[in-house]
């Protein structure tokens, strides 16, 4: 089975591929020859996720699933949440991203925060939707040099490492994406095994 990702993230697909089983293989957007940058206008993560899976549909006629992740900060009001890409700016760094994060929160006492993935997926006409989440806080300084994203200030619930501090297999097994993938992926084995 051949199935769109249509992301040209390579981190994302990286952590994808490694989690999909053989039967599947998993192609890129550039892979299909979709060059455009695929509009993420939608005001919910979820919106954009089905944009995303909509647009690969609709003009490549391929079975595909999109994501949207975004870091939402109960002290912000869920804030960065949709915009968590480019929170700083259109032009700003995940290095800025961070910065910005910090200063906001740096009077704050509550640093509870959560990742949310969302997977629509696009099958035979008809559309799935998938959510993972990873609950944790945000820690007052950077750690750790894996990862990507707000990776080096979200500690996890569970741990007490930063997902920048896991290699990409100890953070599959806490993160939202992980989380998000293996509904997708048991929803894939039980209707198309």
């Amino acid at each position: 089975m051949k199935l769109v990702f249509a992301s040209n993230n390579k981190n994302k697909i990286a952590e994808i591929q490694q989690m999909i089983p053989s039967g599947i293989t998993i192609l890129s957007l550039e892979d299909i020859g979709c060059l455009v940058d695929i509009p993420e206008t939608a005001k919910t993560i979820e919106g954009n996720a089905i944009l995303k899976a909509n647009y690969v549909s609709e003009n490549f006629g391929y079975n595909c699933f999109a994501d949207d992740t975004g870091l939402e900060v109960e002290a912000l009001e869920g804030a960065p949440g949709v915009y968590s890409a480019r929170y700083a700016g259109e032009h700003k760094s995940n290095e800025d991203n961070m910065n910005k994060l910090l200063e906001e929160l740096l009077f704050s006492a509550n640093r509870n925060a959560q990742f949310k993935t969302v997977i629509a997926l696009n099958i035979d006409n008809t559309q799935h939707l998938f959510t993972g989440i990873a609950s944790g806080k945000i820690i007052t300084e950077k750690k750790g040099d894996k990862g990507f994203g707000y990776d080096p200030i979200f500690q996890p619930n569970e741990l007490n490492k930063t997902f920048a501090e896991l290699s990409m297999e100890e953070k599959s097994k806490y993160s939202h994406r992980a989380k998000a993938i293996k509904q997708l992926l048991t929803f894939l084995q039980k209707n198309y095994q």
